[in-house]
């Protein structure tokens, strides 16, 4: 079995186990292997991420009391985010500070609200709204959107992905449109400095 096919099976098995209620309310992205056919990321740099929501996902387990939080970590070529509700602002400064401390992070987007966990029928929401985003981008012309990874906490609509300028506004004005979103956070890595920060580890 290669590399790519034991992350993903492990984050198979650690989004049954908390489904089954076994594990506490922590989850990361899982992305299937076909993706990374179509992604803007490296396959290394893919594998790299589904290996930091797991590391997250332990490092938490291990060293922060999740009751009455529910906490979301999503990797995108190294740069995370954080989102959800966390119970006190403590916690939240707690897991932002066990990402951030994560091998291979780069960065961190902490927006994890300090407040009472939201409700079975608000996450089913944000899991439709994530679904309307994903078929409305495929309207943009001469553009595959499997490219934008797609994050709905409460109705905001977070993007991540390596686009540039032109992509990336586009992306993001459709996104504004569809009904049920209430705010759209941009995190895009444009291609150009992306290019820029290549060059300079290559010195």
């Amino acid at each position: 079995m290669g590399r790519s096919a034991i992350i993903e099976a492990c984050c198979g098995f650690a989004l049954l186990w908390m489904l089954s209620g076994c594990g506490p309310a922590i989850v990361g992205g899982v992305a299937g292997g076909a993706a990374v056919a179509h992604d803007s990321r490296t396959t290394g740099t893919f594998v790299e991420d589904e290996a930091i929501e797991l590391k997250i996902i332990n490092s938490v387990y291990q060293n922060a009391d999740l009751n009455s939080s529910h906490i979301n970590a999503t990797s995108y070529n190294n740069i995370v985010l954080l989102t959800g509700e966390a119970a006190t602002d403590d916690l939240r400064q707690r897991i932002h500070d066990l990402a951030a401390a994560t091998e291979k992070v780069r960065q961190v987007h902490d927006y994890i609200r300090v407040g009472p966990t939201s409700s079975f029928a608000a996450r089913s929401n944000d899991t439709w709204l994530t679904t309307q985003v994903k078929t409305q981008h495929l309207r943009i012309k001469d553009f595959d959107p499997t490219r934008v990874k797609v994050v709905t906490e409460s109705g905001v609509v977070y993007l991540m992905g390596l686009l540039n300028h032109k992509e990336g506004a586009a992306v993001a004005e459709l996104t504004r449109r569809i009904g049920g979103v209430r705010k759209v956070v941009k995190l895009f890595e444009y291609r150009q400095a992306h290019l820029r920060q290549l060059r300079g580890w290559g010195r």
